[in-house]
């Protein structure tokens, strides 16, 4: 059961974002939803919640990211996690953090961290063993 039913993160430039989150989200599992240019990009994966919203920022303000906040993606696979991490770098993200394990969360915590375009902080988590 879903806890939480979206998450938004803004954009200050949606064709770039389009780019990104389609290969970044496709890695583990995410389709992006046919929706009409003026609407936000919305990604699911499997028909289930949380939506993943790309938002220019209502108040015409510009698009930052918040210092010591993060989300992270359940990936099903290790190579789920290095999918993610290869496509950001190949879509204009930033690396965080190289795909591996950490142990220091957990037995079979393998985890990758980048930034998306906008400097949003973004994590693929898999817990499952190799």
């Amino acid at each position: 059961m879903a806890v939480l039913s979206h998450i938004t993160l803004g954009t200050n430039d949606k064709a770039r974002s389009a780019r990104f989150y389609d290969a970044v989200l496709g890695a583990i599992g995410f389709e992006r939803l046919p929706k009409p240019p003026e609407k936000p990009l919305a990604y699911e994966r499997g028909g289930e919640m949380p939506m993943i919203y790309i938002y220019s920022p209502e108040d015409g303000r510009p698009a930052t990211w918040g210092n010591g906040t993060h989300i992270a993606f359940l990936a099903d696979r290790r190579e789920q996690v290095r999918a993610f991490h290869e496509l950001a770098m190949k879509n204009g993200g930033m690396n965080e953090g190289e795909p591996g394990e950490r142990p220091h969360y957990g037995a079979d915590y393998y985890a990758a961290y980048v930034r998306d375009p906008d400097g949003n902080k973004l994590q693929a988590v898999c817990y499952a063993p190799e």
